[in-house]
């Protein structure tokens, strides 16, 4: 742990708060941009997913590495260093000549955005204690959340005064904020980490979890041979057996697996890849269900607002009730969630679908954060960025999968099908945090 002092310590938090507002953003803009770009950017119509897919693909493959690689260095020099490369590859994107160009800066872009989510963690988790944390990540949360509910809007704003190129100059000028803001703080460079590293082990993870991500998003996106797909996750298998053998070898495994042996750290990162999976599923179903039913586009937007807003206002509050309740907050949010699955297997009229999106966002709004700050409770100061990143990517990781699979359900069982697999998630999740975690932690 590093003593800092309280205003340098406020000025790491507002970097890596500025650093977030960012993911969101460039996500949801890149997402709607997509069918402009197509039309506007010479390069075949194929490449238009990969403009997501090669940045997402990216960010999760990196994160690990970047986490192991941040608590070996001067984290504030390497967060900085990660906004800078958002920052550059953002203004590039902006001017672009093609598809196949922009698809190549935006996967460098993913990296980047790797290196500012767990360089920020691993600074905020060198500064922080642990009886802070919680607090922290509710500031975390209702950024993120804003984000996640304002992206979109502010995405189709930046499009209508500017056209795409502000898509992706507006990340890019926020990223370059968070990096400025960390000039003349310390680098807090630790020594007690061993100099030895599993680099193999790391390259190879970040292989499989790239090959999965970008497997499953092009298996609902469509468009593609299905052995695309196929290949990516036969690509995945044969990495995953070449990384047991290594690890095994290893004397410091990339993959911090003793983290994955904490009970609470491992029932919160499943409780927020449930919460995300939701949130996901709960996008694409609602609509589809709504206008099923005939519901117009002005009630699918304020159902569409109940589902999101609440995040970007309660996580502060719910940052307060974790304090003696997180336990409880986080699985009863998960039996609610499932328990509104349930519900639209059987009703779908346009009020249950207003109440079902209402109590859904509060439950996402009131959790937002709780899991990330009580799971990383237990992650030495040291480790920060290898335990946030591992955190990161199994959210990743399950609101992929739980995409994924409620997309094929949908296609051959209709939208409500969709909700059942997030819901069935959210049910073992809340089952396993009852299960794993201390009614105090």
């Amino acid at each position: 742990m590093f003593a800092l002092s309280i205003r340098q310590r406020r000025r790491v938090l507002f970097s890596a708060l500025v650093s977030d507002a960012v993911f969101p953003l460039a996500i949801t803009g890149a997402t709607g941009a997509v069918p402009h770009l197509t039309a506007q950017l010479p390069g075949a119509d194929a490449l238009g997913p990969w403009i997501v897919l090669a940045y997402n693909g990216l960010f999760a493959a990196a994160l690990l590495l970047a986490g192991a690689t941040a608590d070996r260095l001067a984290r504030t020099r390497f967060f900085a260093a990660g906004n800078i490369v958002v920052a550059a590859t953002g203004l590039l994107s902006a001017l672009a000549p093609n598809l196949v160009s922009l698809v190549a800066l935006r996967a460098v872009a993913g990296v980047g955005a790797a290196m500012c989510a767990a360089g920020g963690a691993s600074v905020i988790l060198a500064v922080y204690p642990p009886e802070e944390r919680r607090r922290v990540y509710g500031y975390s949360g209702a950024v993120l959340g804003s984000s996640l509910a304002l992206g979109p809007v502010i995405a189709q704003a930046l499009m209508a005064i500017g056209g795409w190129p502000l898509v992706f100059l507006a990340p890019g000028a926020v990223a370059a904020l968070a990096a400025l803001a960390t000039l003349g703080l310390p680098g807090l460079r630790s020594s007690e980490l061993c100099g030895n590293f599993d680099l193999a082990g790391a390259l190879l993870f970040g292989m499989i979890v790239a090959a999965v991500v970008i497997a499953l998003g092009l298996g609902f996106g469509g468009g593609v041979p299905w052995w695309w797909p196929a290949g990516l996750i036969l690509l995945a298998a044969l990495s995953i057996a070449c990384l047991v053998h290594v690890e095994r070898r290893a004397s410091h495994p990339a993959i911090p697996l003793d983290l994955l042996r904490i009970p609470a750290y491992r029932a919160y990162a499943l409780a927020t890849g449930a919460f995300m999976g939701t949130l996901v599923v709960g996008l694409v179903v609602l609509p589809e269900l709504g206008s099923a039913d005939r519901i117009g586009p002005g009630e699918t937007a304020v159902m569409l607002s109940l589902l999101t807003v609440p995040s970007s206002v309660l996580p502060l509050f719910a940052a307060l009730l974790a304090r003696r309740l997180a336990r409880q907050l986080v699985a009863i949010g998960l039996f609610i969630c499932a328990a509104i699955a349930v519900l639209l297997q059987v009703s779908r009229q346009p009020g249950v679908l207003l109440v079902a999106a209402g109590i859904v966002g509060l439950c996402l709004g009131l959790t937002e954060g709780v899991p990330d700050g009580q799971a990383l409770k237990h992650v030495p100061s040291h480790r920060g960025g290898a335990g946030a990143a591992l955190f990161s990517t199994t959210r990743m990781s399950l609101e992929t999968f739980t995409l994924a699979a409620a997309t094929g359900l949908i296609t051959d069982l209709g939208p409500a099908s969709g909700m059942a697999v997030a819901g069935a998630l959210c049910l073992a999740a809340a089952l396993i945090v009852q299960r794993d975690v201390p009614s105090n932690a």
